[in-house]
């Protein structure tokens, strides 16, 4: 079995929970293989290339995909694309509105779109990643609208999460019929995803 783990926005491939993840499937299932590509990229590379990823790795063995903060967005949009599981963390479902908040220029509508203007540098990530205009426009094109397998979505949200409307994203998965737990406080980088290790492989293994 693969797991490909999809980092969140200021983050890369040594991410926390990425570690946690690959460290306890190495102890306590070696069978398992924990996947962890840097995806500080443009979100159409990102895209591509995880879709790539899952078709490679699913040659052979089931592939399922477990998504954090920006990485549930992708992983959401990679399992309507593959029919990939997918087990999402906190998952962002509006970046096209939430990524925003970089964007000082957002509310000049009369804004000339030339191509320098598109490549204008909002936000640059901590993996290097140069969020710009252009990046902007490919999530509103790109908006999430419904998940296509929701039996194989698993999500798990904390109340207490501090960037991203906890109420708003257990509502679209839960109307779109994938399976939401909802935990009381917490916060957004889900500071005690080590103690739900146990858990979420439980989970992983069924989807």
């Amino acid at each position: 079995m693969n797991l490909i783990y999809i980092h969140g926005l200021d983050s890369d491939a040594n991410s926390t929970k990425g570690l946690l993840l690959d460290e306890y499937c190495q102890q306590h299932h070696p069978d398992i293989s924990v996947h962890r590509p840097d995806l500080n990229q443009p979100p159409q590379v990102v895209f591509d290339k995880l879709v790539h990823l899952v078709e490679e790795l699913g040659k052979g063995s089931k592939v399922v995909l477990v998504g954090s903060s920006l990485g549930g967005y992708f992983a959401t949009l990679v399992s309507n694309q593959t029919g990939c599981p997918a087990l999402l963390i906190n998952p962002s479902t509006q970046p096209h509105i939430t990524l925003q908040r970089f964007d000082a220029d957002k509310g000049e509508a009369n804004a000339l779109k030339t191509d320098s203007y598109q490549d204008r540098v909002l936000h640059t990530t901590d993996g290097g990643w140069a969020l710009t205009k252009a990046d902007l426009q490919w999530f509103t094109r790109h908006t999430l609208s419904t998940v296509e397998n929701p039996s194989d979505v698993e999500v798990m949200i904390k109340k207490g999460d501090e960037l991203l409307d906890a109420n708003l994203s257990a509502a679209f998965y839960r109307q779109q019929g994938a399976t939401v737990t909802l935990q009381a406080g917490g916060d957004h980088r889900f500071s005690d995803f080590e103690a739900h290790l146990p858990q979420l492989l439980e989970i992983l293994k069924q989807l």
